[in-house]
């Protein structure tokens, strides 16, 4: 018998798939009332199911407070991968529903401004386009346009880029984030708290580092305060964000790609200031920004970025 065709891949270690949509939904309006209704199933079925799979992982994935739900650390950062998970799965659903006439884009920008900007948007341009097939590039390495790597970018900077058209979506502000729980309210109290620090591209023209946030606060840390053995350290943005939600320290983070946890109080800003890091800016090679694909693409994210 041929090994290689008889082998049997073993099943994955996934909780039962309606357990995972239903804690989703509900996650994603902090209401088993809500989730209900997009589901057409009832508010108990939910309440159920999301019971169900907090006693498969062995972990609250809500706290139940009086009218209202909120994530726990580890709730929040199932929440995140689940919707990243089904935004490509019903992406990949979807290009198999549409005709091959539909034209494609590619849009890259970087790992964070994927994750916590385009992907939660995917849906409604897929909606607002549907004759455009939008692909994502998520990489903190920046590609090349003109030679065709990908069609358009979101990218920060100074916007001043030789052989391509940009045009500036928004500002980007970042300031310290932390979880309520660690009860920071004084910015003279910071140097007491672990710090949770991101590492920035060599290019980047203002990098939001703790360093220059006391400086620009005019607070005085102690000696070597700046890093020391027991902050944590991230490449990735992301990363950093998960950390601060867990409550592991206080993170400087992007406005604008935690405004869903600051509404939700999942992170608060306890003080400032707030660093200015520059702007985002759209970007495409010259000569191709009247394509109608690409046009699409621009004109939906930049009305994206101007209704915040």
């Amino acid at each position: 018998m041929n090994e290689i065709g008889s082998s049997i891949r073993p099943p994955r270690r996934l909780p039962p798939l309606l357990s995972l949509r239903a804690f989703e939904a509900a996650a994603a309006h902090l209401s088993f009332q809500r989730a209900a209704l997009e589901l057409s199933v009832t508010p108990s079925a939910i309440s159920h199911q999301v019971r169900g799979l907090e006693d498969t992982l062995g972990q609250p994935l809500f706290r139940r407070l009086t009218r209202q739900l909120a994530l726990t650390p580890a709730g929040q950062r199932l929440f995140d991968d689940l919707r990243m998970g089904f935004d490509l799965l019903e992406a990949g659903v979807d290009r198999l529903r549409r005709p091959a006439a539909s034209q494609a884009v590619t849009l890259t920008t970087n790992t964070a401004f994927a994750a916590r900007w385009v992907l939660p948007r995917m849906d409604a341009f897929r909606k607002a386009s549907p004759g455009v097939e939008l692909r994502l590039h998520a990489s903190d390495t920046v590609v090349d346009l003109a030679r065709g790597d990908a069609d358009i970018a979101v990218r920060s900077g100074s916007g001043n880029w030789p052989g391509l058209v940009s045009r500036e979506l928004m500002r980007e502000h970042y300031a310290p984030l932390c979880s309520p729980m660690l009860g920071l309210k004084r910015a003279e109290d910071l140097p007491k708290h672990r710090l949770i620090h991101c590492d920035w591209q060599p290019q980047a023209l203002a990098p939001a580092v703790w360093p220059r946030w006391f400086r620009e606060a005019g607070v005085v840390p102690p000696r070597g305060r700046a890093m020391k053995a027991s902050d944590l350290s991230f490449s990735d943005e992301t990363h950093a964000m998960l950390a601060a939600l867990a409550g592991h320290g206080v993170a400087l983070l992007s406005l604008t790609l935690s405004a869903e946890e600051l509404r939700s109080g999942a992170l608060v800003q306890p003080f400032g200031p707030a660093l200015d890091t520059g702007s985002y800016f759209l970007a495409v090679a010259s000569g191709r920004e009247n394509e109608p694909a690409i046009r699409a693409v621009w004109e939906w994210i930049a009305s994206q970025a101007a209704s915040g």
